[in-house]
C-alpha cells in the first residue's frame, strides 16, 4: 500500500479513537496525516470511503495473523483449550498492542454503517482462518449446532470488546487479565467442544 494511503489511513484511526466515528471530520484526519483535504480526496472519495479502508486495513492484519498457524486434528482432540488458546492469545495481544485500531474496529463495528457494508464485505483474505473453523466443526461438530452469528459474536467481538478496556486502561494488560478472559470465553464454548463418535 503506498506510504501516504497508509498514513492517512493511520491517522484515520487515531482521530476515530480522539473524536468518535461520527465527530471526526475529513479536516481532523488531513491535519492528523500532514495534508491538505484536497490531497486526501487523491487517494479517498469520501469520509466513508475512509473508513471503509480503515475496517479493511485492520480487518487484514488480524486475519494474517492465522495464516502461518499449523493445526494437528489429533492435537485439537486431545488438547481443545490449549489449541484454542495458542490461537486466540496472539489475536488478543494484537488488538491490545494497536490502541487506535482497535477502537476504531470497536466502534466501527458497533455502527449504524456496519449491517450494510457486511453484507458486500470481501473476506477472501480470512481463507485460512475459515479452515481452521472448518477443522474444529470437524472435530468438534456441536459447533455447527451453535447459531454461527452468536458464535462469531461471542469469540471475536468479545475478544475485541475487552482489548478495548484494556487498550481504555479499564482492564490491567497483564497474564492474570488475558487468562480470565480466554476463561470467560471458553467457558461459552466448552459446552459445544464435544468430539466427533468417530
Amino acid at each position: 500500500m503506498d506510504d501516504t494511503k497508509t498514513r492517512i489511513i493511520m491517522a484515520a484511526m487515531k482521530c476515530v479513537r480522539q473524536y468518535g466515528l461520527e465527530g471526526v471530520r475529513v479536516q481532523n484526519i488531513s491535519e492528523a496525516a500532514g495534508l491538505t483535504q484536497g490531497a486526501m480526496y487523491r487517494y479517498f472519495d469520501s469520509k466513508d470511503d475512509l473508513m471503509v479502508a480503515c475496517f479493511t486495513y485492520v480487518d487484514k492484519q488480524a486475519a494474517a495473523i492465522f495464516d502461518h498457524m499449523k493445526i494437528s486434528p489429533v492435537v485439537l482432540l486431545k488438547k481443545p483449550t490449549d489449541i484454542i488458546k495458542s490461537l486466540w492469545l496472539p489475536y488478543f495481544r494484537f488488538w491490545t498492542s494497536h490502541p487506535d485500531e482497535t477502537v476504531f474496529y470497536h466502534r466501527f463495528r458497533d455502527s449504524a454503517y456496519f449491517p450494510a457494508f457486511e453484507k458486500q464485505r470481501d473476506v477472501s483474505y480470512f481463507e485460512r482462518f475459515i479452515g481452521i473453523v472448518h477443522l474444529f466443526k470437524k472435530v468438534f461438530p456441536g459447533l455447527d449446532k451453535m447459531n454461527q452469528d452468536l458464535l462469531w459474536l461471542h469469540v471475536l467481538t468479545t475478544t475485541v470488546m475487552y482489548a478495548k478496556y484494556v487498550v481504555e486502561g479499564v482492564l490491567p494488560n497483564d497474564e492474570e487479565t488475558e487468562d480470565a478472559i480466554f476463561q470467560l470465553i471458553m467457558t461459552g464454548l466448552s459446552g459445544y467442544l464435544k468430539p466427533a463418535k468417530e
